[in-house]
């Protein structure tokens, strides 16, 4: 039986060449798969690469490139038509183009820049003749737009009710108030109605709807007037007036209309009638002379009170359209010229001679006396449809100029307890 040795056999050649070759082997492979995961990741993290993106900027700036990209394909975006013009030269407006193929077309400010001054030379070039006609064809539009407009209304009378019946059909061209004309602190709009009544008695008033932001309403609306005999009749007067309305403020007055039946025959037919709305007509006389009040006064020292009576008033002016006022007096305390106080009497209609009788107490301030106090009275011509106009006014004081003022004041001073009547002329 042969024995080999172990140790003798592992240190062969042939032993060696295999080990070698097994590690040569495990080498290449190993630098085999390092080369190609080193390829494999520089690959994946190019910014072109159709693998995962290196970051969230590549996308947003590579889609913002894409839609512009089309937007420009579509001609969606134009190149500024100054961009590559020097600033001395005018762009080239001949070409009337704006489409995508023609970036350098002109804008349309440059456009309406051009036509304007076109407009100018066309002006400078216009002849006498021409200019005088476009000159008087502006003045008729000024004038138009100074009338107020005009209302349509149907009058009748109905016998059997004993009634006047008023239609009101509508208004047309009705211009601005005043105070909304060419003032920025109004709006510019017209939002018309129409307020009716008969004079002289004035206890019949009627008013139409408002219709917003025209200056030509249709109210188509009928008003009848009952308890009127047909003897009546010529002495009626329509009045019209045509207002604004004004949430904010008083309404504005646009103007009048007034149209007596007396000449105008209403027992067989109905009229129709259309007429001119003219302005508001101005109420006061022009003579200056305001009528006179009775006043009469007492002070009391030890209540610090003074009582003041208006009793009547006298001659004063005609107010209204229909030849009366309806007055009435305001009166106010006045304290170094300061008022601290107001009283005011009732509304006595249709009449210019008032008889008030009526009393009010005022509070004077403690220790003070009359000699820092006055009066001041104000004569108002009371009115539904429009503003109280004022009739005229009387101051009475320590103070105030008047011989009868003056004079009535220092006996009232002097004489205390005690009513100290006087008349005094109102003044403007």
């Amino acid at each position: 039986m042969v024995v080999v040795d172990e140790q003798l056999v592992a240190n062969t050649p042939a032993h060696w060449a295999a080990i070698g070759g097994i590690v040569l082997g495990v080498v290449v492979v190993i630098g085999t798969l390092s080369v190609c995961t080193y390829k494999l990741v520089k690959k994946r993290s190019s910014p072109g690469s159709p693998g995962r993106p290196s970051s969230l900027s590549d996308v947003f700036r590579r889609k913002v490139k894409d839609s512009a990209a089309s937007k420009a394909e579509k001609g969606f975006l134009k190149r500024s038509p100054t961009t590559n013009l020097p600033r001395s030269k005018t762009p080239d407006v001949r070409s009337p183009a704006t489409s995508p193929q023609n970036p350098l077309a002109p804008s349309r400010n440059v456009v309406r820049m051009k036509k304007d001054y076109d407009d100018k030379d066309d002006k400078n070039k216009l002849s006498p003749t021409e200019k005088d006609e476009r000159y008087r064809e502006k003045e008729e539009d000024d004038l138009k737009k100074t009338t107020l407009g005009a209302i349509s209304f149907v009058v009748e009378y109905d016998k059997c009710k004993t009634a006047i019946v008023v239609n009101v059909q509508g208004a047309k061209d009705l211009a601005l108030p005043e105070n909304k004309s060419g003032d920025a602190s109004g709006p510019v709009t017209c939002d018309p109605y129409i307020k009716l009544q008969l004079l002289p008695e004035k206890k019949h008033k009627v008013k139409t709807r408002v219709l917003r932001k025209t200056h030509n309403p249709t109210y188509d609306e009928i008003f009848s007037f009952y308890g009127i005999e047909e003897a009546q009749i010529p002495k009626t007067i329509l009045h019209f007036v045509v207002l604004s309305f004004d949430r904010y403020s008083r309404d504005h007055i646009i103007g009048e209309v007034l149209y007596p039946l007396a000449s105008v025959d209403l027992s067989e037919k109905e009229v129709e009638v259309c007429k001119e709305v003219v302005p508001r007509q101005l109420k006061l006389q022009s003579d200056g002379y305001r009528g006179e009040m009775l006043v009469s006064l007492c002070y009391q020292p030890a209540a610090n009170r003074l009582t003041v009576v208006v009793l009547k008033a006298r001659d004063l002016p005609k107010m209204d359209i229909t030849g009366l006022s309806d007055p009435y007096v305001k009166i106010y305390l006045l304290y170094n010229g300061q008022r601290i106080a107001k009283k005011k009497t009732h509304v006595k209609k249709r009449t210019l001679n008032p008889v008030f009788n009526e009393s009010f107490l005022f509070d004077v301030p403690t220790n003070e006396g009359l000699q820092n106090i006055s009066l001041e009275f104000s004569m108002l011509d009371w009115d539904r449809m429009t503003k109280n106009d004022v009739i005229g006014k009387l101051e009475l004081g320590g103070h105030i100029d008047g011989e009868s003022e003056s004079r009535h004041w220092n006996e009232v001073i002097n004489c205390p307890r005690k009513q100290i009547a006087e008349w005094h002329k109102l003044k403007e």
